[in-house]
């Protein structure tokens, strides 16, 4: 089995001359940005989880076989028009 450390020491060795490429005057959302964005993905959560919770509660009533009688009924209205 290979040496973790010496692959984690080659790889620090790598990005820390990337981190110090970054500009300091660049913006970035920082703890703040990340806190907000919590805070949204937290408040979608809870309200899908409300939804979720609401729409199992609604009973639509529903006929015996509505296939059935909705084909009778249009044939029927169909039928009347041609006659009249």
């Amino acid at each position: 089995m290979p040496d973790m450390s010496a692959s984690a020491s080659l790889a620090m060795t790598h990005l820390v001359p990337l981190a110090k490429e970054l500009d300091e005057d660049k913006v970035t959302p920082g703890v703040l940005g990340f806190i907000v964005f919590a805070v949204m993905a937290l408040a979608v959560w809870g309200l899908m989880k409300s939804m979720n919770r609401h729409m199992g509660r609604v009973d639509f009533p529903e006929s015996e076989d509505p296939g059935v009688r909705g084909g009778r009924e249009g044939a029927e209205v169909a039928g009347a028009e041609k006659q009249g």
